[in-house]
């Protein structure tokens, strides 16, 4: 496939944040202020932007109207610290992958490496696809299973809230991946809850469970997974220590927000083109606080009907 490099205005606020390289994606933006210089550079990185007007994004893409597709880089941090993430299939193993993750600084701690390297992804993807690429995969109806870098990021900024006994809510649970992870850290004495409105994602998700080291836990019922409107939570099981959002809503629901425990913690992405993973904290008064963690691109929260009208 030719690569065609084309030059465009792009507003400034967010055209020096957004990348994703694994996908072949790049907005290069020559500024006056001083930019941050990453630790590690992939192979995947774009050309030098020193020749680039002030003010002119390039971009190199296959396709650029893809990029606002809402179906489009699912999954996927933008920031352009995270421009360092591999591409290709030769990643050979879930161990590789993980490994890779701690290389980049992306899994930092031994309990998110351990559920990672427990929890094998390629239970979770479709047969034909490359489990371990750092890429967001189709899973059909208009839906996805994001990238192995916004899986460990989600659970880097959950872990103190997914502790042995905690209770934790995946809405959006698609093929079941990270509520399968949730469930490890939690524990048998812990629940958690995937709640996905596509029925057929319910149940082709617990096939996956059943064949991954959560298997136990789904049988003996401290996980579960139900067909329902992730927008208005499980209010059956909460109130939750650990919510994790896996579609990017306009706005946060406040069902979520009311069934977030105090002292818990809520991970969402919100925006429509532009989008930011917001980490929200309810503290043990009940006041909320809510702060931007990283640019992303995911699929949006919607309902079941609008899901499906593209697909």
């Amino acid at each position: 496939m030719s690569i065609t490099q084309i030059s465009l205005s792009f507003p400034l606020a967010y055209a020096s944040r957004y990348c994703a390289p694994s996908l072949g994606l790049f907005f290069n933006l020559s500024l006056h202020r001083r930019r941050r210089r990453p630790r590690l550079l992939s192979t995947a990185l774009p050309p030098t932007t020193s020749s680039v007007p002030k003010t002119t994004v390039t971009t190199i893409v296959s396709f650029l109207p893809r990029f606002l597709d809402p179906h489009f880089l699912t999954g996927n941090c933008l920031l352009s610290r995270m421009e360092r993430f591999w591409s290709g299939s030769g990643i050979g193993t879930n161990k590789d992958m993980v490994e890779k993750l701690q290389t980049y600084g992306v899994v930092r701690s031994k309990r998110v490496s351990e559920v990672m390297e427990s929890i094998d992804r390629a239970f979770f993807v479709p047969d034909d696809v490359p489990p371990y690429v750092d890429t967001p995969v189709p899973i059909g109806y208009n839906a996805t299973i994001s990238a192995p870098h916004m899986h460990a990021t989600c659970l880097q900024l959950l872990e103190k809230h997914l502790q042995p006994g905690m209770r934790a809510l995946d809405v959006g649970s698609g093929t079941g991946y990270l509520t399968a992870c949730f469930a490890l850290m939690v524990g048998p004495e812990g629940r958690v809850v995937g709640v996905e409105h596509i029925p057929e994602l319910v149940a082709s998700s617990m096939e996956n469970i059943k064949k991954s080291a959560a298997a136990p836990l789904l049988k003996e019922g401290s996980l579960s997974l139900h067909v329902g409107d992730g927008r208005q939570g499980w209010a059956e099981c909460a109130p939750y220590d650990a919510i994790h959002v896996g579609a990017a809503a306009a706005e946060i629901p406040p069902a979520l927000i009311d069934q977030l425990k105090p002292g818990g913690r809520m991970v969402i992405p919100v925006g429509n083109v532009f989008q930011d993973l917001k980490v929200v904290d309810k503290d043990s008064d009940g006041s909320v606080s809510i702060h931007d963690e990283t640019s992303v691109r995911y699929v949006p929260l919607t309902s079941r009907e609008a899901q499906l009208r593209d697909d």
